[in-house]
């Protein structure tokens, strides 16, 4: 089975499952991260399930919303990505490929009030967050979807300081960068950051964009960044693509993919 069969048929079973999953299991929590001293962000926290039983340090995957679920209404973040599948009862765990170990980890999605959150805002939500849970700093992990997606790039284009902080990216169907950032793909290369970009076939402008950005970063540093497209996908529902059963490349989920890279 083809990779975008594969993905319709996942999308169909988990429209006709998320009724049943939904009752009883909500997962997430929500926070108020403060970005100014008068201004403070929403956003959903999901802990693994042994959190509060153990000392351990987790990893944590910090997820970006597209422009519509932006606002002050939290519900819309599970809508889609990745708090849709915990809001419905899955388990956002995976078998790290490079070491065989399963890991759990720390979710956190922030909502923006509009568009997309910016390199600064994405920074101080790290620092917040740092310092509020116990995260294994060596597995930061970024992913985002349109312009949760441009929160993504922009953030590890910003500068190496930011890049450093991260250790592997998945940015789906981007929205096009701010012109400043597109020269400053070089920080994603000193930093180390490894990137995913994925796209649909049917989104034509994203999907080249998406190409543009892994090109210009395996420009200053080769491989660094890989790109896969998803045959007859549009710029629509990402769902299925943050699926734990869905494997874009046909090889890993992106849960799997991201457990590779590891900050020294």
């Amino acid at each position: 089975m083809n990779i975008s069969k594969y993905i319709l048929l996942i999308f169909f079973m988990s429209s006709t499952l998320a009724p049943l999953c939904a009752a009883g299991q909500r997962h997430m929590d929500s926070i108020r991260i403060p970005l100014t001293q008068r201004t403070k962000l929403g956003a959903l926290v999901h802990l693994p399930d042994d959190y509060h039983n153990s000392g351990k340090k987790y990893p944590l995957i910090l997820c970006f919303h597209g422009k519509s679920k932006s606002g002050n209404d939290l519900q819309r973040l599970l809508i889609d990505g990745v708090p849709y599948w915990i809001h419905n009862g899955q388990k956002i765990q995976a078998r790290n490929p490079a070491d065989g170990k399963m890991y759990q980890f720390i979710v956190v999605a922030p909502q923006a009030p509009s568009w997309g959150l910016k390199p600064a805002e994405t920074e101080t939500i790290l620092n917040d967050l740092e310092k509020r849970y116990r995260i294994d700093r060596s597995r930061i992990y970024l992913t985002g979807y349109s312009a949760g997606g441009w929160a993504v790039v922009m953030a590890i284009t910003e500068s190496t300081a930011i890049a450093s902080r991260i250790a592997a990216v998945v940015p789906m169907s981007v929205a096009a960068i701010d012109k400043k950032n597109l020269g400053q793909f070089n920080n994603v290369a000193r930093g180390n950051t490894h990137c995913w970009y994925i796209a649909g076939s049917k989104e034509a402008r994203f999907m080249e964009d998406s190409r543009r950005y892994a090109d210009s970063t395996n420009r200053y540093k080769a491989d660094l960044a890989k790109m896969t497209i998803i045959d007859d996908f549009g710029h629509h529902s990402w769902r299925t693509l943050y699926d734990p059963r869905t494997k874009p490349d046909g090889v890993h989920n992106i849960y799997e993919w991201m457990l590779q890279y590891q900050r020294k």
